[in-house]
């Protein structure tokens, strides 16, 4: 009988080897098998590199454990990422000890506990003294190891975002155990109570603990010297006014409303200062008799919350709508589409908060474009009606962001080849930019694309936009796409997000009131629109979302966003017109 020539089949493996690398990535087709043929673990070859300092494995659904000899075999790993595998309920055997880990993603597995032995590592002596940053977000931990503060002593980032947690373990703020911890996220949980002790983190500078079931926050919270930044939305608290503050309020006035007695907080607290209220009352009563008969504290309320109006198709002189081609079936099914207008980009750094949350977006929610893929659009350089199609790569023409008109295949190809130089030049194995999403088109025939009325590409999903549509500090009405290979729900689900979040830094904008960095031509242009009457009431400023219809090639209804059931948020600080 032929013996089976396992090392053959992990050429990456061989490769890393030979040319001693220090990073390492396995992902893309192909590697479920692998590590199936396995059994469900990863290689016993891969912990006889011990130069590597980087290790990354995702999107594999048959890695179920690391596999034994990971902690002796990698002695000098720096950063360790698993995640989208198929990890747990446990760790068997235990990932450490790893005395030169940093960085530890665990997150988007099924890991439900970590207990002693089927864990991180040991306590004592701590299994992670240098370790950094930890994410176990996505996963569906009932509990975390108690020991975990002294197993990672060093901890400044800690992610524990969408599991089944209902409490904190109480080791976890006791007083010097994370000393250096600057970054807690819990949301989307089960918490029923927050210890007053959190306030032993002395370097906590960011709290998310948002979609909880908390009723109260102690009101010690407001002792954390360095708190900068809170989340507490989605929570039922019992001092309603506390509940409203949370969703509209910045965190500073939170944190005073604790500080000076409010409710849901620790003993031993004082009430409101009189003198405070009484000159709240005072400047109430001036402002109602100024004539303004909304203008107390409902109407501070209402200007906090964040406004979206929805333009129905039928009210839209000239809605835009997308036609589906068939050759798209095989390759990225799924589109829908929005037009957006009242953003504001011009005011100081507005712009890099829009484009920085939408990569945000692309890296979580998005799962690296893996399971969808926006784009966005100066809607006045949008030609409609658009035609979402897919052409073989040698017919696939686009201008792309920043570069010069290129077929696709040509495109993939100086991708890969700046890939290829960028990986030789910083000696890693790792890649960033769109070089990272070349391997979602592997083995395709066809490329998705969406072509204007005049027949230019402007977006060639996963990959880039075109120049053509690019959005700019002047831009302030939009053309919004989420496609994906996945389903189209996903597609409405991150739709929903991005709206959010433009009507979220649109407020912000608002509020901070930023100078701007126009050049003289953008001035030109933007004195040509018309300003916004709410917006210089000082009100709230909603945006317009228009609806969209994407019809399949004999002009039927395949989908319209947003329709009745989109933009649904359970969020109190949103309000949807339709």
């Amino acid at each position: 009988m032929a013996a089976v020539a396992v090392p053959e089949a992990w050429p990456e493996l061989e490769l890393a080897e030979r040319e001693r690398r220090r990073e390492l990535l396995l992902t893309g087709p192909g590697l479920e098998e692998r590590v199936r043929a396995a059994g469900g673990r990863l290689p016993p070859r891969l912990f006889t590199l011990p130069l590597l300092h980087y290790l990354e494995v995702s999107g594999c659904g048959s890695l179920r454990e690391p596999g034994p000899g990971l902690a002796q075999g990698l002695p000098q790993l720096h950063s360790l990422v698993l995640r989208r595998n198929a990890l747990g309920p446990g760790l068997s055997p235990e990932l450490g000890p790893l005395p030169a880990l940093r960085v530890l993603d665990l997150s988007g597995n099924a890991l439900e506990a970590l207990p002693p032995g089927q864990g991180l590592g040991p306590a004592e002596p701590p299994g992670f003294p240098q370790l950094q940053s930890l994410n176990l977000s996505g996963n569906r931990l009932r509990e975390l190891p108690a020991d975990l503060a002294r197993c990672a002593p060093r901890l400044q980032t800690l992610n524990l975002t969408g599991n089944c947690l209902d409490a904190f373990p109480a080791e976890l703020f006791r007083p010097g155990a994370l000393p250096l911890l600057s970054e807690l996220a819990a949301a989307d949980n089960c918490l029923r109570e927050l210890s007053p002790d959190i306030a032993h983190l002395a370097s906590l500078k960011t709290l998310d603990l948002s979609n909880n079931q908390l009723s109260e926050i102690p009101a010690e919270l407001a002792d954390c010297p360095k708190l900068k930044e809170i989340n507490f939305r989605g929570n039922k608290l019992k001092d309603k006014r506390l509940e409203k503050m949370v969703s509209s309020c910045q965190t500073k006035s939170i944190l005073e409303y604790l500080r000076v007695g409010g409710r849901g907080c620790g003993k031993g607290k004082g009430k409101a200062d009189p003198e405070k209220e009484e000159s709240r009352r005072k400047r109430r009563e001036r402002k109602k008799r100024e004539g303004g008969e909304g203008e107390d504290e409902e109407e501070e309320d209402e200007a906090c919350r964040l406004l979206l109006r929805v333009l129905h198709v039928s009210e839209n002189p000239a809605p835009l709508t997308v036609s589906v081609s068939p050759e798209v079936k095989d390759v990225r099914p799924f589109i829908v589409g929005a037009v957006v207008r009242g953003m504001n980009l011009q005011a100081g750094n507005a712009l890099k908060r829009f484009l920085t949350a939408q990569t945000k977006l692309h890296e979580d929610l998005c799962e690296k474009r893996t399971a969808a893929t926006i784009a966005t659009h100066d809607l006045r350089a949008v030609r409609g009606p658009l035609l979402y199609t897919a052409r073989p790569p040698q017919d696939l023409q686009i201008v792309p962001l920043g570069r010069r008109e290129v077929k696709a295949q040509d495109l993939i190809r100086q991708l890969q080849l700046e890939a290829e130089e960028h990986r030789k030049q910083r000696k890693r194995q790792t890649v960033s930019g769109l070089h990272r999403y070349l391997h979602l088109l592997d083995g395709r025939e066809h490329y998705p694309c969406l072509v204007d009325a005049q027949g230019d590409v402007i977006s060639f999903p996963p990959i880039t936009n075109s120049e053509k549509t690019k959005i700019k500090k002047t831009t302030s009405d939009l053309f919004l796409e989420v496609t994906s290979a996945t389903s189209l729900q996903i597609c409405k689900d991150i739709m929903d997000a991005l709206i959010l979040k433009m009507a979220e830094l649109n407020k912000y904008t608002l509020e901070n009131k930023e100078e701007g960095s126009l050049s003289d031509v953008e001035a030109d242009a933007t004195s040509e629109q018309l300003s916004d009457p709410s917006a210089e009431k000082g009100g709230p400023c909603p945006l317009l979302v228009e609806q969209v219809r994407v019809l399949d090639e004999e002009g039927h209804l395949k989908v319209v966003y947003p329709s009745k059931t989109d933009l649904g948020f359970s969020a109190s600080h949103v309000t949807v017109t339709r």
